[in-house]
């Protein structure tokens, strides 16, 4: 994975978000006038939760920018804990906003108030739904090519506008059915939805900042492009960590015993290029080469307990 590669990454993922940036300050505009025009509360909310996208929309450029520089002595393993740490900003805004829905939705049932919105509140809901189901679309391919934490919760947040503009959707067809409690019941189903998806982001921001590894999937494909470099005996001592976009494996290497030092490392380089290859993010390998000799086997055996 070539230097530029992250830096295109982080280009696109810039873009994507500034398109939602856009997108989110014309639905707050539209959704807020609509929703003060016809008296509807939950467009009103809607729109609300359209501007916290503008802030996390905000926080996720930021995050991206300070994530993409280079490291340096002070952080040798780069940034990207920093775009990490802004996608569980966003995670953090999923839940409340989840929550928030939740419990307007649960209370207004509670109350027994009764919704009835128009046709104008259901057309920009609509518009709503259209707009950000693509966003979301977009969004989360760019931050599955990119491995973006922040980028895939952002992708979230869009749906979870979504989702909310849905619950205003159903509120007024329900409402032209005559059942003015649509709105409410729609609304505490998409807000546990909406909350759920921002703890399931939370988590995975957490494992990578308490060292998670990669899944045992990714380990088992490091483990195979190793082994099918010619001249490797085997692998082991396997560690890795996740830092941003960037995955970072520890390895010891076997091979023959009388090989020479430049041939055991034209082997060592081979395998570094052979695993980059396996993955479409960047990986960076420190590689230990050891002589494949029974006593060093019995010595890991031991150390392994």
């Amino acid at each position: 994975m070539t230097s530029s590669e992250p830096n295109r990454a982080s280009q696109s993922g810039i873009q994507i978000t500034l398109i939602g940036l856009v997108i989110n300050v014309f639905l707050l505009v539209s959704k807020v006038i609509v929703g003060l025009v016809t008296g509807s509360v939950g467009l009103v909310a809607d729109g609300i939760h359209s501007g916290s996208d503008m802030a996390t929309d905000l926080t996720v450029i930021g995050g991206i920018r300070l994530g993409g520089r280079r490291a340096d002595s002070r952080h040798p393993y780069g940034h990207g804990r920093l775009e990490t740490l802004s996608g569980g900003v966003v995670a953090g805004v999923l839940i409340a906003v989840g929550l928030y829905i939740t419990w307007n939705a649960s209370s207004a049932l509670y109350r027994n108030i009764e919704a009835f919105p128009g046709i104008p509140v259901i057309a920009v809901a609509l518009v709503s739904i259209v707009l950000k189901e693509w966003m979301y679309r977009r969004t989360v391919r760019v931050a599955r090519a990119a491995a973006s934490p922040a980028l895939h919760a952002n992708a979230w947040h869009h749906r979870s506008d979504a989702l909310s503009s849905l619950a205003v959707l159903i509120g007024g067809a329900g409402a032209l059915a005559g059942w003015g409690h649509a709105d409410q019941v729609a609304g505490i189903i998409v807000g546990l939805m909406v909350t759920m998806a921002g703890g399931q982001t939370l988590f995975t921001v957490f494992h990578e900042l308490v060292e998670g590894g990669l899944s045992d999937a990714e380990l088992q494909d490091v483990r195979a492009a190793v082994r099918s470099v010619p001249g490797v005996s085997d692998c082991h001592e396997l560690r890795s960590r996740t830092v941003g976009r960037e995955k970072f494996v520890d390895l010891h290497l076997l091979v023959d015993e009388t090989l020479s030092l430049k041939e055991a490392h034209r082997i060592s380089m081979e395998v570094e290029s052979a695993v980059q290859a396996a993955f479409s993010v960047p990986m960076n390998l420190t590689v230990h080469v050891e002589p494949d000799t029974d006593d060093l086997a019995d010595h890991h055996r031991e150390s392994r307990g």
